[in-house]
């Protein structure tokens, strides 16, 4: 944590002990506490853009919890090897070392859960699936996650989101000195599903993490990630896709603080909207918070969104976000773009005898290729790369 963040506690009140919520991510309000946050009504900078009345209650302590959150794990070849899990209570000391909760629904997933589980990747593991799964129709819960290395290990890791309910968690990547960690988390979620997730991850001395998130299913998914660096040398590369079809909600909302020197991230988020008339506009949201403290001497960042509109009933929001408080930096940029197809490019290909509907559907693969191709696992790749086109034959694109 920086000296600039506060944590409060119950005892110190709403925002802590001036009452007064922050204006900017420089200076976020963070919190174990849910009590120490006020309810959101929507108004908020940090959920201006969330439909607070399809949150189930997860943000205003309306939601019973009355559901469970099952988490599975299993190593991709049937093996334990460089892979431990840990069922944990909340008073474990290593819950917490990825960060602190930043809005109100993390901070009631942090101050409900009973039991979180800890995987530890040593060594060069192979491959580990994680599923999340959702408590069921009509039901919530939440669920709190926490996957960790060991010094200089090697670990490629999937979380699956899966299955139906409204369910709030953290999970937190603790990645430490010289080790590397790629991770994937897929949101397939069914179509009544609400997940709000709060990732934090703590980046050690040297480490590396590469991560992506992919988001198809869901009636409303918020994922907030935040980058935390606790030692000079460490290296974020985020990667998103998301496809959204009429009447979903994908948000993505994330925050690079660069408080030590020497370190360096890369952003790159993608989304496709398809909408229909008649039902609510398909929606995605992106968030880019880059912060780059006083102390981050030589610090090298970028951050892109591109958003692909393909029908109309849909609407993208992408708000880019860069902070440098030294100019003593090796590099530092952002951009954002929303648009539709490309004419050029559509007319490129059918100028060589390619069908109109067929060109489309090679302009939206080249547009998500360029993220699914850093996915190192064929077979998730490959199963990812269909879901793109069933998600395109929704309405014919």
């Amino acid at each position: 944590m920086s000296s600039s963040e506060t944590v409060a506690t119950a005892a110190e009140g709403k925002y802590g002990q001036g009452g007064v919520p922050p204006s900017g991510a420089m200076e976020r309000f963070l919190s174990y506490d849910v009590e120490a946050f006020e309810v959101p009504g929507g108004r908020e900078e940090n959920w201006r853009f969330t439909p607070m009345k399809r949150l189930r209650g997860l943000h205003d302590g309306t939601a019973t919890f009355d559901g469970t959150a099952a988490i599975e794990v299993a190593a991709g070849d049937g093996s334990a090897d460089g892979v431990t899990v840990e069922t944990v209570g909340r008073d474990d000391a290593r819950i917490g070392k990825g960060g602190v909760p930043a809005d109100r629904v993390a901070a009631q997933a942090w101050s409900a859960f009973r039991e979180a589980t800890v995987v530890t990747l040593d060594g060069t593991p192979e491959p580990v699936t994680i599923t999340l799964n959702g408590p069921g129709t009509g039901a919530t819960a939440v669920a709190h996650l926490q996957i960790r290395t060991t010094p200089h290990a090697q670990a490629t890791v999937v979380v699956e989101g899966r299955g139906s309910g409204a369910l709030a968690d953290n999970i937190e990547f603790v990645v430490a000195d010289g080790s590397k960690l790629v991770v994937v988390v897929t949101e397939e979620w069914a179509d009544d599903a609400v997940h709000v997730s709060g990732q934090h991850i703590a980046l050690g001395r040297d480490a590396t993490i590469v991560a992506t998130s992919i988001a198809f299913g869901g009636d409303l998914v918020r994922v907030s990630p935040t980058v935390n660096y606790t030692a000079p040398g460490g290296s974020a590369e985020l990667f998103g896709l998301g496809f959204a079809d009429a009447g979903q909600h994908l948000e993505q909302r994330l925050l690079v603080d660069h408080s030590t020197p020497n370190c360096s991230s890369n952003v790159l988020y993608k989304n496709a909207l398809q909408g229909e008339e008649g039902v609510t506009d398909a929606h995605t949201v992106w968030i880019g918070d880059v912060l780059i403290r006083a102390a981050a001497e030589q610090t090298e960042t970028f951050e892109f969104n591109r958003n692909l509109v393909l029908t109309a009933h849909a609407r993208a929001d992408s708000v880019p976000n860069l902070e440098i408080e030294t100019g003593e930096i090796a590099g530092a940029g952002h951009a954002s773009a929303t648009g539709r197809f490309d004419d050029e490019q559509l007319f490129y290909l059918q100028s060589r005898g390619i069908p109109e509907d067929v060109a489309r559907r090679l302009v939206v693969r080249g547009f998500f290729g360029e993220i699914l191709n850093r996915i190192p696992i064929v077979e998730l790749r490959e199963r990812l790369e269909a879901a793109v086109e069933a998600e395109l034959a929704v309405t014919g694109v």
